[in-house]
């Protein structure tokens, strides 16, 4: 990443302007996840639909408009009226139309300025802890790529492949270019992250005979063991286990809902994962010095 050294430089002689810009970045890039996380999934559907018609030779249904991540155009979902570009600032836009449609009064989800301030506080934490380094950028592709597959689950109970699989194969080969851990230990960690949960899988279901989670939980799993290597592994594991057990039952029994209703634990691997990237062998550590060993 050398292109990126003379940018680097400037930005070390002004850290707060850095901080600045990653924040600034990050509400973009939030608003941005915002279109990912609902229109992903409805171009997934749309694509499953059209394969099954080829298949069965149906005749495809003519769509008027064509639907992908740019098109159509940002509009209201309650009047269908076409958003201007100052409708879409991030967080600003919502709090200066009153959290209402500009065209039909119709309420504006407050769903949409949060994802966009998260997005833009874990960016800021990322840079934080990793300064002006090609580190910060790497990781925040990362966690960018972890806030959408987490709200993609939380609405879907789904981990896309578009995202998985890529961000596996990056995991890959940033250990292979040196950034991040030995491509043994990121190898040895995408089969180890991969395997133990599938293993899970096929133990509950010989079991129980249903399926306690999905493929997708195995790659998001082995994209961290790729990332951090398989010795932070059993952090993740542990973490997500926890916090998605308290978690999980906190939500079922404010919903009213029974233990065998079906929750994401994708957020939870993810969350996990983006902690262990941060301070995991800081707490590793902390947890053998407390243990003694």
């Amino acid at each position: 990443m050398d292109f990126l050294s003379p940018l680097m430089q400037v930005f070390q002689h002004s850290v707060l302007t850095f901080y600045g810009v990653v924040t600034v970045l990050g509400l973009a890039v939030g608003s941005f996840l915002n279109v990912v996380i609902y229109r992903l999934p409805k171009m997934m559907e749309l694509a499953w639909q059209q394969d099954y018609q080829q298949y069965f030779n149906q005749e495809a249904e003519q769509t008027k408009t064509r639907f992908n991540l740019a098109l159509p155009h940002s509009h209201c979902p309650k009047c269908m009226h076409r958003l201007s570009a100052l409708d879409n600032i991030p967080v600003l836009s919502w709090l200066l139309l009153g959290t209402k449609c500009r065209y039909c009064k119709a309420p504006i989800s407050a769903r949409y300025p949060a994802i966009e301030i998260f997005t833009a506080l874990l960016s800021l934490l990322v840079a934080v802890h990793f300064g002006v380094t090609e580190q910060t950028l790497i990781y925040l592709l990362v966690t960018w790529s972890l806030v959408a597959l987490s709200f993609i689950d939380i609405d879907k109970m789904l981990l896309p492949d578009q995202i998985t699989q890529p961000l596996l194969w990056f995991a890959l080969l940033l250990s292979i270019s040196g950034y991040t851990v030995s491509p043994t230990d990121s190898l040895i960690g995408a089969a180890i992250g991969y395997l133990s949960l599938w293993s899970v899988f096929w133990l509950f279901k010989l079991v129980t005979g249903k399926e306690g989670m999905g493929y997708g939980d195995f790659k998001l799993l082995a994209i961290f063991g790729a990332l951090l290597g398989w010795q932070l592994l059993p952090l993740i594991i542990l973490l997500s286990s926890v916090v998605g057990a308290v978690l999980g039952s906190l939500m079922l029994l404010m919903q009213g809902k029974g233990k065998a209703t079906p929750i994401p634990f994708g957020p939870y691997i993810a969350a996990a994962g983006w902690i262990a990237m941060l301070w995991g062998r800081e707490i590793t550590a902390w947890y053998l010095s407390t243990m003694g060993l």
